[in-house]
Order: C-alpha cells, then sequence, then structure tokens
C-alpha cells in the first residue's frame, strides 16, 4: 500500500469555468501533505480530481494527468469505481450511514465492491479497521448498535475505519476536523500520524497550526479575484512554508495577514 502521486498540467473545470488552473506537483508515499489557502481558491475542487470524485458533479471536468504509480487516472477506459476503491476519501462532516450499525458501516464499501466475506473474514476487518481507525476498544461492545449513536469525533474516526476497510492506497480527507472539538481533533491528528506509516495521506485544511502539525509537505493555493480560476502558488517542506517561504502571499497567508 501507499503510492506516489503525480500531477501534471491539470486543470479543473465546472462546465466552462476554469476552477483551477495548471497544477503540477508530486506528492510521496508515506507521507502528509496538506493543501492551505482561502477559501473558494479551488483546495477541495483539486483534492477531488486525485480519485476523480469531481466528475460526479454535473458538467464537472478535467484536463492534464494525475498518475499514481505511473498510472494516468484519466485514461480512457479507467474505471472511476475502481480508482475510489484505490484513493479513499474522508469528508468534512462525518457520514456514517445512520440506518446502519457501527459493524455494517465498516463493511459498507467492500460490500459495495461486491466483495463476499465469510463472517469470521467480516468479523476480522472490522476489528482491524476500527483498530487501525483508533475506534476498537471505544466500540467494541456496541458493535451493532447505530454508527449514528456515537460522538462526532468517534463517527469521524467510523468513517475513517469504512474507508481503510477497502483497502485503499492512498487516503484524502477534505478537512476532516472542521466539524470536531479540539479533543476529538487531537485524536484524528495522531491517527494521521500513524496511518501515515501504511498510505499516502492527502488533507485539505483551513486550521494552520493543524497543517504545521501533522504534515510532512504543505501547498498553498490562492485565487487572484473573484471568477479567477485557483493556482498553487508554492509547494515546499512544512517548515520551510511557515518558517522561510519564498512567496509573499504565502507568508501573508501563514502569518494571517489574509484569509
Amino acid at each position: 500500500m501507499s503510492k506516489r502521486i503525480e500531477v501534471r498540467d491539470l486543470d479543473v473545470y465546472y462546465g466552462k469555468f476554469k476552477a483551477v488552473e495548471g497544477i503540477t506537483l508530486n506528492i510521496e508515499p508515506r507521507s502528509v501533505t496538506a493543501f492551505i489557502g482561502p477559501s473558494g481558491c479551488g483546495k477541495s475542487t483539486f483534492i477531488r480530481t486525485l480519485n476523480r470524485m469531481h466528475e460526479v458533479i454535473p458538467g464537472a471536468w478535467v484536463d492534464g494527468e494525475v498518475l499514481i504509480d505511473g498510472s494516468n487516472l484519466y485514461e480512457a477506459g479507467v474505471d472511476p469505481v475502481l480508482v475510489r476503491r484505490q484513493v479513499g476519501m474522508v469528508f468534512q462532516r462525518p457520514n456514517p450511514f445512520p440506518t446502519m450499525s457501527i459493524r455494517e458501516n465498516v463493511l459498507a464499501g467492500v460490500k459495495l465492491n461486491n466483495k463476499r466475506l465469510s463472517k469470521s473474514d467480516a468479523d476480522d476487518l472490522v476489528e482491524r479497521s476500527l483498530k487501525g481507525a483508533n475506534l476498537w476498544n471505544e466500540v467494541k461492545d456496541r458493535l451493532e448498535k447505530p454508527g449514528s449513536g456515537i460522538s462526532g469525533g468517534q463517527q469521524q474516526r467510523l468513517c475513517i475505519a469504512r474507508a481503510i476497510a477497502v483497502q485503499p492506497d492512498v487516503l484524502l480527507m477534505d478537512e476532516p476536523c472542521s466539524a470536531l472539538d479540539p479533543i476529538s481533533t487531537l485524536a484524528i491528528e495522531d491517527l494521521i500520524e500513524e496511518l501515515k506509516t501504511e498510505y499516502t495521506i492527502v488533507i485539505v485544511t483551513h486550521n494552520m497550526q493543524q497543517a504545521s502539525r501533522v504534515s510532512d509537505r504543505t501547498a498553498f493555493f490562492n485565487i487572484a479575484g473573484t471568477g479567477q480560476p485557483g493556482k498553487l502558488i508554492e509547494y515546499d517542506d512544512t517548515s520551510t512554508i511557515f518558517s522561510n517561504p519564498s512567496e509573499q502571499s504565502t507568508e501573508d497567508y501563514v502569518s494571517g495577514k489574509f484569509g
């Protein structure tokens, strides 16, 4: 598991509107990369191109390449469903399936992929995934209870367990802590640190302290004005971005002058 991502000259569109322009960057395996920048600069739009979730929106399309270990996700004939199995996604708000138990939530993605498991294999996968999400000890005695009946922080970790149950190579996280309290946020950040030993992780965050705490490299996005496409301004080691950026706009953003 864990793969290298290469993005080459990527433009992202909603119909005729160009939302993101000219993105080129490499993301290394077993690392955490943070996307930062003001609202509306294309961070969430761009992260969704890394597993072809962007195309779910009617009229949305991309021009350019996204390669995972050298294979272009946008090549003709590539199945987006298989891409999303390889590149998992955790969203801004915890979204466990409300009618499903905790156990059923973990197995939901696996069953969606028509994978048949014996009860013992399913039990093992549930335990392994919940342990991987640091949730097993908190819910092991109530696996048949609704997934929506646990706290927000636990629900987000349940969603991470659901994502890793299908054994992806890459985990995308779009502001995974924005709806959580500080203690739950810390639990997710600790989990990200553990998960990067096995996965390539990309996280969108508006929290500068979080980006500096959890990421190895940081990409700063910005926008010239309303109606203009978002652009990648600077991409470097996180310590460099926060202490010695090469672009004035990066320094202005991380120091809190705007955004």
